[in-house]
């Protein structure tokens, strides 16, 4: 058998190895791993925060509070963080 083919057949498996893990925790847990910082409870207790909303937390260029607008990126929701931050 050529080198080349169990290459293939190898990664076939692999890639059928994980796909089967993924689908077993969704049914056992019932619902997709939630790795959003935003959304995951777990992280949220730990106090990890979106790199962006930390950054502009340290820096000061952001009014980050309870009560900020999700347009600056310091909701808590990492999905409103933007790199390049909009200035108006």
């Amino acid at each position: 058998m050529p080198s080349w083919l169990m290459v293939i057949g190898i990664s076939i498996l692999a890639i059928g190895f994980f796909v089967v893990g993924l689908s077993l925790t969704l049914m056992i847990k019932g619902h997709h791993i939630d790795s959003e910082i935003s959304t995951n409870k777990d992280m949220q207790r730990l106090g990890i925060k979106c790199a962006v909303q930390e950054t502009r937390e340290m820096d000061g260029s952001a009014a980050c509070s309870e009560e900020a607008s999700p347009l600056q990126g310091c909701s808590g929701n990492c999905g409103a963080c933007d790199i390049e931050e909009k200035r108006g």
